[in-house]
């Protein structure tokens, strides 16, 4: 008698990383599906709860060329960031002190924010090497951008950004934050963009390119999303559902000269 028995679709499963195909064994999924699912949610939930570690991320930063500050949210430790989401949208009072001593004369067009979210995993694996693929972008281009400091964000979520950019005085805060881990990607980085950054800033005013990781979204195209949406947001002075991303009907520089750029550096993906 056959005990497992195997599913039509199964050919479609080199095109989806999506729990398709599983096949059965009497009315149950077969063990192998059983195990791979568990996993999978361990894994989701490890990611949850890991901390960034901020010295590995530093010391990438450092090994960049980049500079940084360290700032951390109102939730004092991973479990209160948890249960409590408003927390981690205000900054303590020590990293607003901190920052302010940072502020610059000369407003920064952008501010790049390396954040834990949901996925400290996400934030540490692909933060700096989106880092490495941005910055030349934009430092490449005519119209030179001056970028503030790098910062390292702890128990923060999206709306941290706002409140380090206004204190900052950054034209857009661009947040590399650790996404919600799904049963298929535990390390997904977003980057969340915001025009004029200020506390009480709503989602619907800021743009989000997502899925960044080797197995999503890659970094050099991520990078070039992400650049043309800061050259129409400083174009436009604006971010949100005011800015669509019609960055794949323009003509972009080629992704593999900037993947090469990565590449140099194996370490950082």
């Amino acid at each position: 008698m056959k005990l497992v028995h195997h599913d039509p679709w199964q050919a479609l499963k080199q095109f989806t990383a999506a729990r398709i195909a599983l096949g059965r064994a009497g009315d149950s999924l077969p063990t192998n599906a059983v195990l791979d699912f568990g996993i999978a949610h361990a894994q989701a939930r490890d990611a949850v709860h890991a901390t960034l570690q901020v010295d590995d991320v530093s010391s990438t930063l450092r090994g960049d060329g980049l500079t940084w500050v360290t700032v951390h949210s109102l939730a004092s430790d991973r479990a209160t960031f948890l249960r409590r989401p408003d927390l981690g949208r205000r900054l303590d009072n020590a990293s607003r002190e901190r920052l302010l001593a940072q502020r610059a004369s000369d407003a920064p067009d952008v501010v790049f924010v390396v954040a834990d979210g949901l996925s400290a995993l996400a934030a540490q694996r692909h933060g700096p090497a989106l880092l490495r693929a941005i910055v030349p972008c934009l430092n490449e281009q005519q119209n030179a951008w001056q970028i503030g400091p790098v910062v390292i964000a702890e128990q923060a979520r999206v709306a941290l950004g706002d409140e380090i950019g206004e204190l900052l005085g950054a034209r857009q805060v661009a947040m590399l934050i650790g996404e919600r881990p799904g049963l298929t990607a535990p390390d997904s980085l977003g980057v969340y963009l915001t025009w004029s950054p200020r506390i009480g800033r709503t989602d619907a005013e800021r743009n989000c390119i997502s899925n960044i990781r080797p197995e999503g979204l890659s970094y050099a195209i991520a990078a070039q999303r992400l650049a043309w949406l800061l050259n129409a947001a400083r174009q436009r002075q604006l971010t949100g559902v005011a800015l669509k991303d019609e960055s794949g009907s323009v003509a972009l520089p080629d992704a593999s000269a900037v993947q090469a750029r990565i590449s140099r550096d194996p370490s950082a993906v």
